[in-house]
């Protein structure tokens, strides 16, 4: 009794189990030959797109154009011939031919685009314009001969023209000149020899100091406003002659060759 029980189940299984397709027959359509031979009565029926529906897929063969330049073809230049029949080399051919010389006359060039390939010939080598090749024997042999280049070469030498040197003109600084101040000194820095009077000097000096970018315009202008004998500005409350932190010591040892 279980037998049979176990047996009924089984079969209301398979009942309800859908059905396998044949792989044989395919999907949508019988076998794989009936379907070649309407695809190829369709491609054969199709005629080509009109320029606004062109792809932009590339065209076999050399040229590489795009399908998209039939759309720059002139009027009366569009084609709407039916495809070459499968297996005629002969006609796809004489189609690829036709498109390639509409494709030219649409382009408006007269010539089939050359691909890079590194089978191209090398192409010539052009001087850069304004470039002379007077040092190139050979280009100057191409040109004139050794008369007509001695001749050339006498006529440069008439237009040469020598300018005569002259004298430079004085000097005239509207700032003080450090280096030759620096020379003209020998004693170190912080010997007192001015007379230096004042209240808050040193407060002075350090917020009159902070006013220059560097030693040197401190010292240029304690010179141009009465330094060293003056100390308007408070630059030099020791009364050695050298404002801030400026120090002579470079142009000394510049002038004594580095010693």
């Amino acid at each position: 009794m279980r037998e049979l029980t176990l047996a009924m189940a089984l079969l209301g299984l398979a009942s309800c189990a859908p059905a396998v397709p044949d792989s044989a027959a395919g999907v949508g359509f019988g076998d794989y030959e009936s379907y070649q031979q309407s695809r190829e009565a369709e491609l054969q029926a199709r005629t080509i797109a009109p320029p606004a529906q062109v792809s932009s897929e590339t065209l076999p063969g050399e040229s590489g154009a795009p399908l998209s330049a039939m759309a720059t073809l002139p009027p009366g230049a569009e084609t709407t011939q039916a495809g070459p029949a499968a297996g005629d080399p002969d006609s796809a051919e004489a189609l690829a031919a036709d498109t390639q010389a509409a494709l030219m006359a649409g382009l408006n060039s007269g010539e089939t685009p050359l691909e890079a390939s590194p089978s191209n010939p090398v192409p010539e080598a052009v001087n850069a314009l304004g470039i002379s090749a007077e040092n190139d024997f050979a280009a100057v042999d191409a040109q004139r001969s050794i008369a007509e280049d001695r001749e050339f070469i006498q006529e440069n030498r008439q237009k040469y023209e020598q300018v005569a040197p002259e004298a430079l003109p004085e000097r005239t600084a509207a700032r003080p000149n450090l280096a030759a101040y620096a020379l003209e000194t020998t004693h170190a820095p912080g010997t007192p020899l001015y007379n230096r009077l004042g209240l808050n000097a040193e407060a002075r000096y350090t917020r009159n100091c902070a006013k220059y970018p560097s030693p040197d315009m401190a010292q240029a202008d304690f010179l141009a406003k009465g330094g060293p004998q003056r100390d308007r500005l408070g630059l030099d409350p020791d009364g050695d002659g050298f404002a801030c932190t400026w120090d002579p010591a470079p142009f000394r040892k510049a002038a004594g060759g580095g010693n």
